[in-house]
């Protein structure tokens, strides 16, 4: 990806149990990475046939537990920027085949192409039909190429908007699952109309008949999420962050030097606690215990059981009513001056 939104540097690996996958570990988490490195390895001399030693592989997982917790409960904003874009983190692609029973995706702009960083369809979550947007920035190298790193070209942004005016026409209410660094930048993008296909996109969110819940789970970048996050209902993940522009680009932007995006995160007032204090999402959903990466499926039932207590109420209002409540939402967030 571009220069501008690099992805988070990772420190030590923990060697994984047999069969499982290798975990990654975010530069401040080394000594956490440390104290698993030696569970594992101490586990491995037992199932070799060594020693028993499990009363001393109990004692160093309490110390990394303990470790842990207290590590995340001083996450610093630059901090949480780093978990949110952790690679091991659910991405909206594992929310959809969790949550959406049926899916059928639903692919074009029907004026220029397809756009993978933009996936959407209709499915049933719960048993009620529903219509499902996303951006995917991908799992491994291959897929991350193919879904542009969840940064949308224009065309995203126009399918976005054709799905959610076909949510309107069937009264279907609409999930969205937000995860991008911001729409993509390059020079082709702005040729085709980015900034007109992201505002539309916005402008069809407002104008959707229909109930709306946004779900910011990773990444929250500038106009790229707001195109697809103006909805009735905004939740946030605990560690996921919601901003402008990226710390990097803030600080590019404000001291022409990159190496001060901690110094910017602070400024920009992105983590989950922040925005629920400025009423700028309407709630923060909280994550397992080292992030959603350490425990994705507990992280997904949880999103899932806070989309449902949002969206029934939703359910009894009429379009003019949504639309009505939804515009004053946004309006009042500029009265009073938090953006």
């Amino acid at each position: 990806p571009p220069a501008a939104f690099p992805r988070p540097r990772l420190s030590a690996r923990s060697r994984p149990a047999k069969g499982t996958r290798m975990r990654h570990f975010l530069d401040f988490e080394k000594p956490i990475a440390e104290l698993e490195g030696k569970i594992e390895e101490l586990r491995r001399t037992t199932d070799a046939g060594g020693i028993d030693v499990a009363e001393e592989v109990g004692r160093l997982r309490d110390k990394a537990q303990a470790l842990l917790k207290s590590t995340y409960a001083k996450l610093t904003p630059w901090q949480k920027t780093l978990v949110a874009r952790h690679p091991d983190r659910p991405h909206a692609s594992a929310y959809i085949a969790a949550l959406i029973e049926e899916f059928t995706p639903l692919a074009g702009d029907r004026a220029f192409a397809d756009d993978a960083a933009v996936i959407g369809g209709l499915g049933r979550f719960r048993g009620r039909s529903v219509l499902v947007l996303g951006t995917e920035k991908g799992d491994d190298t291959e897929s991350r190429v193919k879904h542009n790193f969840g940064m949308s070209r224009p065309e995203g942004y126009r399918k976005a908007r054709r799905l959610i005016e076909l949510a309107g026409r069937f009264g279907l209410p609409i999930l969205s699952f937000v995860d991008t660094a911001g729409a993509f930048p390059g020079i082709e993008a702005e040729a085709r109309g980015q900034a007109e296909a992201i505002a539309r996109s916005i402008e069809a969110c407002l104008e959707a008949p229909v109930p709306f819940i946004a779900t910011i789970i990773g990444e929250g970048g500038s106009g790229g999420a707001i195109a697809l996050a103006a909805a009735d209902r905004i939740l946030m993940l605990e560690h996921a962050v919601y901003s402008v522009i990226s710390p990097e680009g803030c600080a590019s932007i404000l001291w022409r030097d990159a190496a001060n995006a901690p110094q910017a995160a602070e400024a920009l007032k992105l983590t989950a606690e922040d925005l629920r204090r400025l009423n700028l999402v309407d709630a923060v959903v909280t994550e397992p215990l080292g992030g959603a990466h350490r425990d994705p499926a507990a992280t997904i039932t949880a999103v899932g059981r806070q989309i449902a207590e949002l969206l029934e109420p939703l359910l009894a209002l009429d379009g003019a009513t949504l639309r009505a409540r939804r515009r004053e939402k946004f309006l009042e967030m500029g009265r009073s001056g938090v953006v």
